[in-house]
């Protein structure tokens, strides 16, 4: 018989046991997969907003850790078009409101000048004048064109949610707004965001004539030391300015930083669950086989075979566990997405990371466990 046929046959002879054990660990894998899947989709989903812009660099505010919390003059935007090197800038006011009457809460919301280059890389997938009915004579006038400052544009998931179509009204701080179009962008946060006018989100959260952050497009091809030229000259015209790349911007955002501690404490503990029932199935399986593991070393088998043969099917058995634990976090998570209570809110991102992270995890488990 083949040694690896050996460790087979020592995990199927105690079906139970074995079961058991593969059932705890896969379940601690599949948090672990399905969490952090969760929190690199956010962290990508964060960036695809920026890429759906072709941005490439966020100005802030310094010293702003967390980005809802930034605040920069919106005018500063057309100073910096006017660095060489920059093709274009756009001021962005983010913040999060409540649609009370759909019983909608904590909703990413945009303020954008709507004349601006950030709306022409929204996908509007349906607009208030397309669903338009044209009156009769006999209903009375014609309907009048909503006010510019009381226009709401919803993405589609948001939309959905909260099952409204183009030209209905919502109301947010109880003041009813007109939905002027219905968008689809490549981030599945803003899918599930709403924009309004700057001036409209300015006078509602009382930040007259300010931004959270500022989108800088640049003209490309570009070298590094032509970026930090612009990176020093955009920071120079306020020495409160934090000019930084795309990616870096998301990957230091505290709202980032903090679903990844989150995914990976809780992964954790649920790991140190699993890990636990692994050890007691070893130490319980060597326990009862001491006489076996006797006879072996009487016919001949060295330690380090014995030993061997004891890390072997933890191995396998933390190995099988991280093949189902990834098709448990998968499947959970393709559910999870398709729920009306969170969709649009999250969008897990299994990427090869994803499956070598759950395999590593699972190989350590088993060594540990031995």
């Amino acid at each position: 018989m083949r040694f690896s046929a050996l460790i087979v046959k020592n995990l199927v002879r105690r079906p139970h046991r074995s079961l058991l054990t593969l059932c705890a660990l896969a379940t601690a894998i599949a948090a672990v997969v399905a969490l952090t899947a969760i929190a690199d989709g956010f962290t990508h989903s964060f960036t695809a907003v920026y890429e759906a812009h072709s941005v490439d660099l966020v100005v802030s505010r310094q010293g702003a850790e967390d980005r809802l919390s930034s605040s920069v003059d919106a005018q500063l935007a057309e100073r910096i078009e006017r660095i060489p090197g920059v093709a274009r800038a756009a001021p962005v006011l983010l913040e999060m409101l409540s649609i009370e009457d759909a019983g909608v809460y904590g909703v990413p919301t945009l303020g954008i000048e709507l004349d601006s280059w950030l709306m022409e890389d929204y996908e509007i997938v349906a607009a208030a004048d397309q669903n338009a009915t044209p009156r009769s004579q006999s209903d009375g006038a014609a309907a009048t064109e909503p006010r510019p400052d009381r226009i709401v544009y919803l993405g589609i998931h948001l939309a959905q949610r909260i099952g409204v179509q183009a030209g209905d009204t919502v109301r947010i701080f109880d003041d009813p707004y007109t939905v002027k179009g219905i968008f689809r962008s490549p981030s599945t946060w803003e899918n599930g965001s709403m924009i309004l006018p700057l001036a409209t989100l300015q006078a509602l959260t009382d930040r007259p004539g300010g931004a959270t952050y500022i989108d800088v497009v640049l003209h490309k091809p570009i070298s590094e030391k032509e970026l930090q030229r612009i990176i020093a000259a955009i920071e120079a015209l306020d020495n409160r300015l934090l000019a930084l790349p795309t990616e870096e911007f998301v990957d230091t955002d505290l709202r980032m930083k903090m679903a990844r501690a989150m995914a990976w404490l809780t992964g954790t503990i649920a790991l140190f669950i699993g890990g636990l029932g692994t050890l007691n199935t070893m130490l319980m399986s060597v326990m009862e086989r001491t006489r076996e593991i006797g006879i072996l070393r009487a016919i001949g088998w060295p330690r380090r075979r014995v030993v061997g043969m004891i890390l072997g099917e933890s191995c396998t058995l933390a190995l099988a566990a991280a093949g189902l634990g990834v098709v448990v976090a998968w499947a959970m998570l393709g559910v999870l997405e398709r729920s009306p209570a969170v969709q649009g809110l999250i969008d897990p991102y299994f990427g090869l990371s994803a499956l070598v992270r759950g395999f590593v995890l699972a190989i350590g488990i088993g060594w540990i466990g031995a």
